[in-house]
């Protein structure tokens, strides 16, 4: 209900203020005849301009080559190209150019109409602007639209006349040439609960193979000054944080009560879906940039009294390893195939090592999982043999030698979740503020003792760091709460293959 009262004020961004969403332009509309196969431009005209010569006169220098890691997800506003263009272009030139994804999920939030859901765009095999036309993957729209069982839908009127996706398209053209399929979404509710089905559906789909484009302007209508607070304090809420935190900063937001102050995000709900989803995958395997920031007033066309914000941030994945699918598969029938041997039961996959389960020297954790609850937890940091061995080792350790736990029975064997971690080496640390919650493991000594903490604990409990290293130290290692601060430390990371994910 909380989250529901604070998001009531993204409908207050209507397309009445110029600001944020000029009013659709009738003429630049008649331009283009009605075709039932392809969904014509409401906004060129007045959020952008009309012709492909001004878009590439106006869009050309803000758009720089990037050489860096190609993004996963980009937050960005859909404004007025005036107002908010180059903060749009910043985060589109993240981009690598030659860099290619296999589709473009586009999610931003309904000033139309509301509905209990999802829309997702199956009306039109294309979308249109002045540089030509971008296709849409129409049978990827019926297959959420099938897996979502009522959480997503098709509805022409909330994406006919949409803005907030449109404009993106464009950029993307200038970027791509040939724009690979968009799934146009645009989300007409603010239900939590519904929120979270949404990000369910896209979960499995959020991967580096595709990218996925956020539409939110922030702030709309402090002056500026209260504008560039509230809108650096949900940057960061965004980047340091998930959705908990997205939630308490829009709670803080609206506690303070800037005057004239609508809205914190208008596209809040396509931001929660996106942490969500992040949260659901790990937030420790992503890294979250804050690359720009502007308002209107900004601008030369914009005042300081009344003004609306916009961010640009661009996630990309922090994985250690790139492990391909069948490196992935092989892991999880290496633990499995280890179980089932020493139990004497036929396994029928293959578990032949393949690829970096060749190679030596990984440090491995495999854990085990019945009914949603630990089964066992064993494993290494440093190993002189295959991480295929070391696995398997691990594997038969965590089943039958974990102290806190009997000896796994047949019976339970075809029923356990399998969880393995690869890990990085180990770095000893000087001080607590080199440790990131979520993102690092803790490994601690004291004289006999020591005890360590995987990465993935920190989402599992929802411990504050303090906490982490406090039931590390009293529960794993066994020297007192606040035993870790005379211990010596050490960091790594790791990456998990879940089972129940492939």
């Amino acid at each position: 209900m909380i989250f529901l009262a604070i998001l009531l004020s993204i409908w207050a961004s209507l397309l009445a203020n110029p600001l944020a969403d000029a009013q659709i332009n009738p003429v630049a509309m008649s331009l283009y005849p009605e075709s039932q196969n392809v969904r014509k431009p409401a906004v060129a005209g007045s959020f952008y301009p009309s012709s492909a010569r001004e878009i590439n006169s106006m869009l050309d220098p803000w758009l720089h080559q990037s050489g860096g890691k190609a993004p996963q997800a980009l937050i960005v506003p859909h404004a007025g190209y005036v107002f908010s263009g180059e903060v749009v272009a910043s985060a589109f030139s993240r981009i690598p150019r030659g860099h290619s994804y296999k589709r473009i999920f586009m999610i931003g939030p309904s000033h139309q109409v509301g509905f209990a859901g999802a829309s997702v765009d199956t009306q039109y095999s294309y979308a249109e602007t002045p540089l030509g036309q971008v296709p849409i993957d129409v049978a990827l729209g019926e297959e959420l639209i099938k897996k979502g069982k009522g959480v997503f839908l098709s509805r022409r009127d909330a994406h006919d006349g949409e803005h907030c996706l449109e404009v993106q398209l464009p950029f993307l053209q200038k970027v791509f040439g040939d724009v690979p399929p968009i799934v146009p979404i645009i989300i007409g509710t603010q239900r939590l609960s519904l929120l979270r089905d949404i990000a369910d559906v896209l979960k499995p789909y959020f991967t580096e193979d595709n990218l996925f484009i956020i539409s939110s302007d922030f702030s709309h209508y402090p002056s500026y000054e209260d504008a560039k607070a509230s809108d650096l304090y949900m940057a960061d809420a965004i980047c340091g944080g998930g959705l908990a935190e997205f939630i308490k900063a829009l709670q803080h937001i609206d506690k303070m009560n800037y005057k004239g102050q609508d809205t914190a995000a208008c596209g809040a709900a396509a931001i929660a879906v996106l942490l969500d989803i992040m949260d659901g995958k790990g937030r420790r395997y992503y890294q979250s940039d804050h690359v720009m920031y502007r308002n209107s007033g900004d601008s030369p066309y914009g005042d300081k009294d009344r003004v609306v914000g916009y961010n640009s941030i661009v996630i990309t994945s922090d994985h250690l390893f790139n492990f391909s699918q069948e490196e992935k598969q092989a892991m999880i029938a290496a633990a499995r195939s280890a179980i089932y041997s020493s139990l004497k039961l036929d396994y029928d996959g293959d578990d032949a090592p393949v690829g970096i389960l060749k190679e030596k020297g990984y440090g491995v954790f495999v854990t085990l999982y019945l009914n949603g609850r630990l089964r066992g937890c064993i494993g290494r940091f440093v190993s002189d043999d295959s991480l295929h061995s070391t696995i398997r080792e691990m594997a038969q350790s965590a089943a039958f030698e974990d102290p806190r736990f009997p000896a796994l029975s047949r019976s339970e064997a075809s029923r356990v979740d399998i969880e393995v971690s690869v890990l990085s080496p180990l770095k000893k640390i000087s001080s607590i503020d080199e440790f990131k919650l979520g993102r690092d493991g803790i490994y601690m000594i004291k004289g006999s003792r020591h005890g360590t903490f995987l990465p993935q604990v920190a989402e599992e409990t929802g411990w504050s760091t303090e906490e982490f290293l406090g039931h590390c130290a009293q529960d794993k290692a066994g020297i007192g709460y606040y035993g870790w601060k005379e211990a010596d430390l050490y960091t790594y990371q790791s990456e998990v293959v879940k089972e129940n994910e492939l």
